[in-house]
């Protein structure tokens, strides 16, 4: 019988995978995962990925050992090495699940589906998530996420005939490191852990304990950390299927409202459910148009920004977490140490570069798909241009960085604890140390300049500066036509639990994804 090859990509896992029982059923089966050295040597790809993918490459060998099967783990550009699968092995379909990734991943998966056609190997691509490929009516949307999260979990036999001539080898063990990384390899000590078993623990302490208090602990970084599910990640690279979290979900949500209506459990759980709807709609903008990535969405707002003049003083105290404005700070070294942070700071890191320091957002946006062990590039490029204003249908948010840190940080710990050179000065001038006397840097065992850096902008001069340049901008073209263009195509229809259905209109929870 000729082969069944299933292409792991962002699926990390045999449970709820429906193109390895598809191939299961067909015929003999050949799992493989490909490193695929173009990859790796893009902008926006990072060590710390790496690290999360090879852990749940680990845990996903294992469990496809206990089915019978060997995973073949290659390196080698697409569809170089699937021709020469073809060539030792006899290829009679390829199964894999759809991908809304970044251009690179666009352009090599046409690649393979035209090796496909070229050669007559069958291509059956499933999706993924609630994301559908060729939407021509957003309206439709919602139906079809609600159809796919409610349809059954897809089942996999006890054992799975593997293909002939691959050895049964147990491997506990993934390359440390692709050999072609050309990009970021800074250390993430507090990276989260790979793997099915780590995202089912995180599911699980969510739903049963650390969820309660969601919706009120969600902003700050000083709790987001424990009441966030954490799942993104996971989500991200599917060593847990999205149906499976919905469904777990909404049966604990079931009882929470059932044992108490207005408890904080049901309407944190109420809370976590729009996220789950808000994170496949961002994708869907990106599969829909591929080049959000790299221009405006909005393309009234060329020129508004210049991206080949990056202020490289400005670009690296943000990027370095030296800006002298300490929760920005604080917030940026949280993100390079552990690889996530809350959403609320990731928008506040996005609108500081965008309107602050008047940053194009594409070269930020680069930085933190590094940073982050969770990187969608669905969610991320359409979030980036949302928060810098170039989307012409979102609400211009310019976060004052010292209101978010007394708000958020009010006693100042969370500074301290990121920024040890501020670990003496108490809460009164901490949020502003640019503020204090001479004296008192002496006192605290601080020197501006020296020991922090002052504030690389003022940054109340710097938002009024930046709404001044969008207005008027805004009245030197005509944006209505595009922004209603933008609005047909990719704002959302779909009612969350916490509202009725409505028509078309701007995206307003820009602050709320964190899962």
């Amino acid at each position: 019988m000729a082969v069944q090859l299933v292409w792991f990509k962002r699926d990390l896992r045999v449970a709820d995978h429906a193109p390895l029982a598809a191939a299961a059923a067909a015929g003999p089966v050949l799992p493989v995962y490909v490193i695929e050295p173009g990859y790796w040597q893009q902008p926006d790809t990072a060590a710390r990925h790496w690290a999360f993918i090879r852990e749940s490459l680990v845990e996903l060998d294992q469990r496809l050992v206990e089915l019978g099967l060997a995973l073949q783990i290659l390196e080698g550009e697409l569809p170089a090495v699937f021709a020469r699968l073809h060539a030792e092995h006899g290829i009679a379909a390829i199964h894999a699940h759809e991908e809304t990734g970044n251009a690179w991943t666009y352009a090599r998966d046409r690649a393979v589906a035209t090796w496909c056609r070229q050669t007559g190997v069958a291509l059956h691509e499933t999706p993924q998530f609630g994301v559908v490929r060729g939407l021509r009516n957003r309206d439709e949307w919602l139906g079809h996420w609600e159809r796919r999260m409610k349809a059954p979990q897809v089942q996999m036999p006890a054992s799975v005939v593997a293909a002939p001539d691959v050895t049964l080898q147990v491997r506990y063990a993934a390359p440390a490191l692709p050999e072609a990384l050309g990009q970021d390899q800074t250390p993430c000590p507090g990276r989260q852990a790979g793997g099915r078993n780590a995202g089912l623990d995180l599911m699980a302490s969510f739903l049963a304990e650390r969820g309660e208090t969601y919706r009120q602990g969600m902003s700050s970084p000083m709790t987001a950390e424990q009441v966030c599910s954490r799942l993104s990640a996971h989500i991200a690279y599917g060593t847990v299927s999205l149906r499976e979290i919905v469904q777990t979900h909404r049966q604990r949500w079931l009882e929470a409202k059932a044992a108490a209506p207005r408890s904080y459990w049901s309407q944190s759980l109420k809370s976590f459910e729009s996220r789950l709807h808000w994170h496949c709609h961002f994708i869907q903008k990106l599969e829909d148009e591929p080049s959000i990535e790299w221009r405006n969405l909005h393309r009234g707002y060329d020129g508004l920004r210049d991206e080949d003049r990056v202020d490289p003083r400005r670009y690296t105290a943000w990027a370095q977490g030296e800006t002298g404005l300490p929760f920005v700070d604080a917030c940026m070294r949280q993100l390079a140490h552990d690889g996530w942070i809350n959403f609320r700071m990731r928008a506040m890191l996005v609108a500081f570069s965008s309107y602050h320091l008047w940053l194009h957002w594409r070269e930020p946006a680069q930085h933190l798909a590094r940073l982050f062990t969770d990187y969608e590039p669905g969610i991320h490029y359409c979030q980036f241009q949302m928060q810098s204003g170039t989307t012409g249908i979102n609400t211009l948010r310019i976060y004052n960085p010292v209101k978010q840190s007394r708000d958020q940080d009010p006693d100042g710990a969370y500074i301290r604890r990121w920024i040890p050179a501020l670990a003496a000065v108490p809460a009164d001038w901490i949020h502003e140390p640019w503020r204090l006397p001479t004296g008192l840097q002496q006192r605290y065992g601080v020197k501006l300049g020296l020991d922090y850096p002052w504030p690389v902008v003022d940054h109340e001069q710097a938002a009024r500066e930046a709404r001044d340049k969008i207005k008027a901008h805004r009245a030197s073209r005509h944006l209505g036509r595009e922004s209603a263009r933008i609005r047909r195509q990719h704002a959302s229809r779909a009612p969350s639990p916490e509202r009725p259905r409505r028509k078309a209109k701007p995206d307003s929870r820009q602050g709320e994804l964190d899962l």
